[in-house]
């Protein structure tokens, strides 16, 4: 397993290296360079000389890629062109307010899903089943958007119960956040449980019909125990994956949820960003957000060895 482990590791590594290449070289390859992404109408032969020289825009890529992805090591992210301030210090902030929405919505999507999932697949084509899934597949179809303005409808202008949208600044104490939270929340838990309650009623049903599941119950083995100790375990494996990926679009991919509700998170930060042409902050914002998607994809691989005794035991 330790074999395993560390492969695992040296893959996300390499995997996070080139995802830095593709950013930084993604932006390279584009029309023009920073100074006039930036400049925009403004810019003067006498102003690109300046910003370029400012910028180090005339060394060559590959050098400035390297100090770049020295910097990005040490901690320091560049400066962004439009805010001017360290680019560290305003992710961070954006980043814990969306890390705050999503693992809220985390928090309760995915036990939510988990247990409609269950109680779906163990009532398999009765009511239960029946209305569970029809939810789902209404849901499913709905975009972010859209159920995000139904519920600023209903709960904001109808019954004006919530916030429509959120007037907090950036920097506010997370309990600022909290009557804000609401319906942000709600969006994103909608689909998550939309999409994972459908996945675990699936294993549900494969592990319930196995040959060793239904040898169990012949053998008069209570409902309830060979439910616990044997099928929710192996139903719930290949559904570890799709969570943690679900987490990372919880992450990198609420922009439109954030956009909706005014929330001031980091997808909110990345579209202005792009608005601005603040190229250095497009990067650093794309960087992270892979970086995240990396961890998360290493978390679900060491939970599906934890959780699968086969993995546990294997030598690499």
């Amino acid at each position: 397993m330790l074999r395993l482990l560390a492969r695992r590791l040296l893959f996300s590594v390499l995997t996070l290296v080139i995802a830095s290449i593709v950013v930084f070289w993604g932006v390279e390859l584009l029309p023009g360079d920073v100074a006039t992404a930036y400049l925009g109408r403004e810019a003067t032969p006498a102003r690109l000389a300046l910003m370029r020289a400012e910028l180090g825009l005339n060394r060559p890529a590959t050098v400035r890629y390297l100090e770049w992805l020295g910097g990005v090591l040490r901690g320091d992210l560049g400066v962004s062109l439009a805010l001017r301030k360290p680019i560290g210090e305003l992710i961070g902030i954006r980043l814990r307010n969306t890390l705050f929405l999503g693992l809220t919505a985390a928090a309760i999507g995915l036990p939510l899903a988990l247990a409609l999932g269950v109680v779906a697949g163990l009532t398999r084509d009765r009511g239960p089943d029946l209305w569970i899934s029809s939810l789902s597949l209404i849901l499913m179809t709905l975009p972010e958007f859209v159920t995000g303005t139904i519920l600023i409808l209903l709960l904001s202008i109808k019954w004006p119960l919530f916030p429509a949208v959120t007037t907090v600044p950036p920097d506010a104490p997370l309990k600022a956040f909290l009557p804000n939270l609401v319906l942000p929340v709600a969006t994103l838990v909608f689909v998550m449980v939309a999409h994972n309650l459908r996945m675990a009623r699936t294993n549900l049903i494969d592990v319930m019909t196995s040959d060793y599941v239904q040898m169990a119950m012949l053998k008069g083995v209570p409902r309830v125990r060979v439910v616990l100790r044997h099928a929710l375990p192996n139903a719930l494996l290949p559904t570890v994956n799709l969570m943690a990926l679900y987490i990372v679009w919880l992450i990198g991919g609420v922009v439109i949820v954030e956009r909706v509700f005014n929330y001031p998170g980091i997808g909110t930060m990345m579209i202005q960003a792009v608005y601005d042409r603040d190229v250095p902050l497009v990067q650093a914002i794309a960087l992270v957000l892979a970086g995240a998607y990396i961890t998360f994809n290493l978390a679900a691989d060491l939970l599906t060895m934890v959780l699968n005794p086969r993995l546990r035991s294997m030598r690499g």
